[in-house]
């Protein structure tokens, strides 16, 4: 569905990362809705605001949350390994749950909405080349690595003892974590099969200004755009680039 522009009277508000991201939204084909598994932003009725609105602006919705490397985290964080393994079962229960009951509940055909791990793109042979060429690129451009060691403080930030001091192993795992996710900001519509897609995050994400900066180097396909989607009551963030 093609929408001209968003209505004002929403509890969500679309941030597009660049004009072009907002050509891509404006297209209205497909929208992938990042999930962190723990993030208490993301509660059920959250998850069913932010389906609801998807549903109004585009013809498909993807609510997509990271699956992978979840038990590693927990134990370079300094769990045992059980304790890790069985909090990261937990935790990935309960975003299904939610995920699972949104979509449902938005759409119970599945045609227009579909809650998806990570792990599914796993056997897609343009998700895994995409996946190649992200860590490839963390190897060899130090720019690259510099925007997702910042992530990896951003993300470890606020699961540490205060004054406590990350080590290699936990930024080698929230890499993992981090990579794990690149690819469906880089290509959404080469890993499914849509024309165009927006990959929507209710942060900013300094991957962002990575993706979209101008020059060779590890960049976002044309038909790929990204924005910032946060509830209408949040500060704005400043227009689109």
């Amino acid at each position: 569905m093609t929408q001209a522009a968003f209505a004002p009277a929403e509890t969500l508000r679309l941030q597009p990362y660049t004009d072009h991201c907002r050509v891509i939204a404006d297209e209205g084909a497909h929208v992938v809705i990042g999930v962190s598994p723990g993030n208490s932003y993301f509660t059920a009725q959250r998850l069913r605001e932010l389906t609801r609105w998807g549903m109004d602006h585009f013809d498909q919705v993807d609510l997509v949350y990271t699956d992978l490397h979840v038990s590693d985290m927990y134990e370079a964080l300094g769990y045992g390994a059980d304790e890790a393994r069985r909090k990261a079962v937990k935790n990935l229960r309960g975003v299904r749950a939610k995920v699972a009951a949104a979509v449902a509940e938005a759409d119970p055909t599945g045609v227009r909405v579909r809650g998806r791990g990570m792990s599914e793109f796993g056997d897609v042979p343009a998700y895994r080349a995409l996946h190649r060429t992200v860590l490839d690129a963390v190897a060899a451009d130090p720019l690259v690595r510099e925007t997702c060691d910042a992530l990896t403080g951003i993300f470890l930030a606020g699961k540490l003892a205060p004054g406590q001091r990350t080590d290699e192993r936990q930024r080698e795992v929230c890499r993992a974590y981090i990579c794990a996710e690149v690819p469906l900001f880089l290509d959404t519509p080469a890993i499914l099969g849509v024309p165009s897609s927006l990959n929507c995050y209710h942060q900013a994400l300094p991957l962002a200004d990575l993706l979209y900066g101008r020059g060779p180097g590890l960049r976002a396909s044309r038909n790929q755009g990204h924005g910032i989607l946060t509830p209408t009551d949040t500060p704005d963030r400043g227009a689109a680039r």
